[in-house]
Parts: structure tokens; sequence; C-alpha cells
């Protein structure tokens, strides 16, 4: 084991993630010292598969992904120096395994984030245009440095001090699962980002989160734009021009067959699907003469 793997412990949430989990676990331990799983109470092989393999194993109750990452940052008994963030479906490059373990320890003391890439992989298939490729994020933080937004979606790590570097090469998010799971799946999101954008709208939960800057790194850039103009945009439109943007003038369409399906599905389906959720929550409110808060406690028991 290498000098940056003392240093490195990686926390994966999971939940019924018996397809993936072994290749995420085996990529993580050729960086780390410690792996931690904090499972939502799976109820298929994830957790013994975890365990066999050597990662230290915790259990809390879902609300959502942001305080399900800050429990694990208050409660984990994490002595590294750095932390890292890595989803079920996604594994390290040997190119990126190489850099961090190479330029890792090397780093001065004020730099206390690391940004990654990521690289989608859709159908066997790298979705390489539509503007979803490199996508930027930041992953590999110094302890005590760094927490995840209070978000519903779209949630990012904020650092509270020092600065943050680029690494060269990618993560890969490469979900194995089938389409059924993939429409199911991003349903739920879209109840959560329904959620989040009448938050940010409404503001009736005010929390710390990543400034949006156009002068800043891509998260805050992207951030910027969906605040600023998306967000200001009339329901059912934006969908359509989103994925227009996407696939005609983001070149989407050199995706080929999954590129296609990946672009409308993600960039259009996903997108109007959102605004109908926003668009019931607001009906609902008005006809049973509620609050939005209310509407979504009611229907959807997420709002505190």
């Amino acid at each position: 084991m290498n000098s940056s793997a003392l240093s490195i412990s990686v926390i994966i949430l999971t939940f019924n993630e018996e397809k993936q989990i072994e290749r995420c676990i085996k990529s993580a331990e050729k960086v780390s010292q410690d792996i931690f799983i904090v499972d939502s109470f799976s109820n298929d092989m994830t957790v013994e598969i975890a365990n066999n393999l050597g990662a230290k194993v915790f259990s809390n109750r879902w609300v959502n992904y942001s305080r399900q990452f800050n429990w694990a940052l208050a409660n984990l008994p994490i002595k590294t120096k750095w932390i890292m963030r890595l989803d079920c479906d996604e594994y390290l490059t040997e190119e990126l395994t190489q850099e961090i373990n190479t330029l890792l320890p090397s780093l001065s003391e004020d730099i206390t984030g690391i940004i990654l890439k990521r690289r989608v992989y859709f159908m066997n298939s790298w979705v390489k245009h539509g503007g979803y490729y490199p996508i930027n994020l930041l992953r590999i933080w110094q302890n005590g440095k760094g927490k995840c937004e209070e978000r519903w979606m779209d949630e990012h790590i904020k650092i509270i001090e020092g600065k943050t570097i680029f690494f060269e090469n990618d993560i890969v998010d490469d979900n194995v699962n089938n389409l059924t799971w993939w429409t199911n799946k991003h349903n739920n999101y879209a109840t959560r980002e329904a959620i989040d954008l009448l938050n940010i709208r409404y503001g009736f939960n005010k929390t710390e989160k990543i400034n949006p800057s156009l002068n800043s790194t891509q998260d805050k850039k992207k951030r910027w734009v969906k605040e600023r103009i998306y967000l200001r945009m009339p329901l059912f439109i934006r969908p359509f021009f989103y994925f227009i943007y996407r696939y005609l003038f983001k070149l989407g369409f050199l995706d080929g067959i999954p590129g296609l399906i990946w672009h409308f599905l993600q960039g259009f389906w996903y997108r109007f699907l959102v605004d109908a959720k926003i668009y019931d929550i607001k009906r609902r409110a008005k006809k049973e003469n509620n609050t939005i808060p209310e509407i979504i406690n009611k229907y959807y028991n997420v709002v505190n």
C-alpha cells in the first residue's frame, strides 16, 4: 500500500446495489486506507458483499443524499487526512488512480479540495457530447474542510476554507441496471428536483449552498444558469429549449442512438416531468388552500 492510500477514506452511500458495489469497492481500495459504506437498510446482498470485501459498513435511515452524506461526515470514525466521495455506479480510471497516488502526498497544506472529471456511460456508450463531458466535480477534500450542500437534488461538496485544484483524469459513471430501473430512479429524482426548484423560488428551506457565479468553477456556472435563466422560463417550454440546446447546439446527436436516448430522456423527459410535478404541487396548494411546503409534506413527506 502506498503513502497516499494511507491518507484517504472513501465514503459510499448504498441501497440495494449488489450489482455494482463490488466494482466500486475494488476500484476505491486502490487509493484508500478505509472504505466506509453507509447503507439505507438494503434488502439484497449489498451489505454482505461490502463486508466480505473489507469495507466498514454502517446503517442509517435515508432522508436524502445530502443529509445521509453529512451524517456520514459527522458520525463515521474517519482518521485520514483526505476524504473522497464515490457513488456506487462509479469507478476510477487507472490513470486517475495513478494520479491520486502520485500527486496527493505532495500537495501543499493550503489545497483543501480536488476537482475530478466525470465521464458518463449509458448503454455501454460514452456520452461525450451535449455538454456532458467533462463534468467537473469536487470529490476529494481535506477532512473537516468540506460538507455536502443541504439540497434535495444536485448537491455538491462545499469547501469551508482553502483552495481547490483540478486533476486531469476521470471518474467513470457507468450504471449497470436496465432502462426500467433508470426511469424509476429518475422519476424519484424528478420529485426531489421539483422540491428543490420550488425551494429556490420560494425559499422555504434556507440552508448554506454554493454561490452561483458565471466567473467561477463549472458547478457554480451551471448553478447560475439554472437559477438565473432556466428557472425564469415558463413551465413546459424550458425542457424543449434545453433539449434542443443539448442535442443540436452542444452536438448531442454525435453520441449515436444511445446518445439520442440519453439526451432525450435525461434532457427532455426528465425535465418535463419535473415541471409537471411543480405544476401539480402548485395546483394542489391552490385547490386545498395550503402552502407549498404543506402540500409537499402531505403528498411527498419530505419537508421537515
